[in-house]
């Protein structure tokens, strides 16, 4: 069996995920952004949702939960997952690798990466599959990058390409090994 890891996310033109301090008040709401690029479409498809604990914190903070799908969150430290949250999310303190060889021993086919260290961490091992990204028209001048510093180059072929009328431009890549 072979686990398929995607990465689903949205950045600034000038290629950050994130403010410095980790806010996103810059990405439009769905009211502003009129246009849901295929998410609901792509979260059908997958098995876990896998994220580091800055964006776990972050989710929380929007108030509610918003996945139907368990979420994995890698962490060094200790995290208390409230009651409410025991049956909907996972605290795993496992290398990429490792996650992969459980997730797989638990039968996922393919998981969402999500959060920029988390993602940076399997691209930087080689085991990201595919990626989405979806560019948002602003420019945010600093923040915190998708990407981050590769022991060697990544090679990708572009899948798809996308732009819709709210100003959005979605690329669909498959990296190459």
């Amino acid at each position: 069996m072979s686990l398929k890891v995607s990465v689903y996310i949205a950045t600034s033109l000038d290629g950050f995920i994130a403010r410095k301090n980790g806010d996103i008040d810059w990405l439009p709401t769905g009211d502003e952004g009129g246009e849901d690029s295929g998410y609901a479409k792509f979260m059908s498809t997958i098995d876990h949702i896998v994220m580091g604990r800055n964006t776990f914190e972050k989710v929380l903070s929007f108030g509610g939960w918003h996945y139907d799908k368990k979420v994995i969150v890698l962490t060094s430290r200790d995290l208390t997952l409230a009651p409410e949250l025991s049956d909907k999310a996972e605290a795993l303190h496992l290398s990429p690798r490792e996650l992969i060889r459980e997730l797989e021993r638990r039968g996922s086919r393919q998981i969402y990466l999500d959060g920029g260290v988390t993602i940076q961490r399997f691209l930087r091992e080689g085991l990201v599959d595919e990626m989405t990204i979806t560019t948002i028209p602003i420019l945010i001048g600093e923040g915190l990058p998708l990407f981050g510093a590769l022991d060697k180059d990544v090679q990708l072929e572009l899948l798809t390409s996308q732009s819709f009328k709210n100003g959005f431009v979605q690329n669909q890549y498959k990296l190459r090994r």
